[in-house]
């Protein structure tokens, strides 16, 4: 009991996963398996990302963010997506939203901003800020200036402009348009400005940097308006460290602010294990006086970052409360139709990756390991996942539905989506005589990938062909 007392109970779970976890070729749904837990809770969407910008445009949630998990750290990124929703609990995306920007390292987009007739967004590209347009939220996105390509290190087409042989410096972009119709941005470094009515430009004599009463590093402003206040976020630190806090200002979107005692909105929650709640943004539900934060969490370490929202409440005189934070996602904000799912008795796995101890980089205290049985393809949390072991060639995963019946569909959601998979799903009713029952030959980036299917079958099996061997969710009706 002292044991589990010093390390607390997921520290406990942690060093049980170590001695009971995935280490074997075989994953069979063991009795070792009961003692698998999920540090990484619920996430937004089954996949990493960070920076997220979320709104909602005509009744659908649009989440534009930076893509994590490809391994480089900052060197690099995933390729820009959006991901949607109708629900805010079922998330997808289908190819690229800014096809000049593939390939490129795309950071920290901001929401799409309606102005002028069409959608305006600022996201920031090999460690610049563009703008970028297009006639819908969903693109298809092309520079708002100039060429539609990149080179390095930037080319012309940046919102900010260089002077004599100085780079453009800022990342980072928030938009903001006040009631009169006045754009405003505010970007890294505490810097704020005008933008001109064209969207593409800065007023540069109003750029100021905002003096915040706590010093150092920032970068990921979030800025919004509520009941005539002003609330500018900024954040502090960094890794396992992040933070965030905020001034007021019933003025102007530019100052002056005021600084609350209890300024700090988001911290680690060591009693919680949530680590280094940083860049995100605040979202409104349109017609209400609901307000939503988004936020990154440390995770996985470097680039391997995930997506949680928490409820913003606020007090009488306007200040925000400190979020009581969580990882268990807010839920459904719109309902959407029901549709029954069938529940998975058992699974098994080709293999199953080895438990692997995360570091930490900052903080000390910060300890987590992930596993990857082939449960946590079937636990409806998207911040777990299958991982088939590195040196498994012809990975695999079935599914026991425990009877024979009716299979109208599958959905599943694949480990690094916007890279592309291909796959074979086969279906079974005593698990020997297999058919196949759908599949993708050619790499395809979108999440999930959905097979129509109207079968009899007790059991599923899905063949990783190409792409990245693991699940984070498949769900089965």
């Amino acid at each position: 009991m002292k044991i589990v007392k010093a390390l607390g109970t997921l520290a406990f779970f942690s060093f049980i996963l170590l001695k009971a976890g995935g280490q074997g070729r075989n994953d069979q749904g063991s009795k070792k398996e009961a003692y698998l837990q999920n540090p990484f809770g619920n996430a937004l969407v089954p996949d990493m990302i960070a920076d997220a910008s979320i709104q909602e445009i005509n009744g659908t949630f649009y989440c534009y963010a930076t893509t994590d998990g490809y391994d480089q750290g900052l060197k690099t990124s995933g390729p820009p997506v959006v991901w949607k929703s109708k629900d805010f609990v079922h998330w997808s995306f289908s190819g690229f939203y800014f096809p000049s920007a593939v390939g490129q390292k795309y950071w920290a987009p901001s929401k799409a901003i309606a102005a002028n007739g069409r959608y305006y967004i600022y996201p920031t590209v090999n460690g610049f800020m563009y703008p970028a347009v297009s006639d819908s939220p969903d693109g298809p996105f092309k520079l708002a200036k100039g060429i539609d390509s990149f080179y390095l290190p930037f080319t012309p087409a940046t919102l900010l402009q260089s002077k004599g042989r100085k780079e453009p410096a800022g990342i980072d972009a928030e938009v903001f348009i006040d009631d009169d119709g006045q754009p405003y941005i505010f970007w890294q470094l505490r810097f704020a400005a005008k933008l001109n009515q064209d969207m593409v430009s800065v007023d540069t004599a109003s750029v100021i940097q905002i003096a915040t009463k706590r010093p150092g590093y920032s970068e990921g402003p979030a800025f919004f308006k509520r009941k005539g206040i002003y609330y500018y976020l900024y954040t502090l630190g960094g890794d396992e460290k992040y933070q965030y806090a905020y001034g007021m200002s019933k003025t102007s979107p530019l100052g002056p602010f005021e600084y609350p005692e209890n300024d700090i909105i988001t911290t680690t929650n060591y009693e919680r294990q949530i680590f280094g709640p940083g860049h995100g943004g605040v979202f409104n539900l349109p017609g209400t006086d609901d307000y939503y934060f988004a936020y990154l969490e440390y995770g996985r370490g470097s680039t391997n970052r995930q997506t949680y929202v928490n409820k913003l409440e606020f007090n009488e005189d306007g200040t925000i409360c400190p979020l009581d934070l969580t990882l268990k996602g807010v839920g459904a904000l719109h309902t959407a139709p029901s549709e029954k799912r069938i529940r998975v008795v058992s699974s098994k796995a080709s293999s199953v990756r080895r438990g692997v101890i995360i570091k930490p980089r900052k903080d000390s205290l910060f300890k987590r390991t992930e596993s990857f049985s082939s449960q946590f393809a079937f636990d409806d949390e998207n911040g777990s996942r299958w991982m088939a072991a590195a040196e498994d060639s012809a990975s695999w995963i079935m599914a026991d539905l425990g009877k024979l019946q009716l299979v109208k569909r599958s959905e599943v959601a694949f480990v690094r989506p916007t890279a592309g998979h291909a796959y074979v799903l086969e279906y079974s009713a005593d698990g020997r005589a297999w058919k196949d029952c759908g599949e993708h030959q050619q790499l395809v980036m979108e999440s999930p990938h959905t097979d129509k299917l109207n079968i009899k079958a007790r059991y599923l099996r899905l063949r990783i062909l190409s792409g990245v061997n693991g699940i984070w969710e498949w769900h089965i009706y």
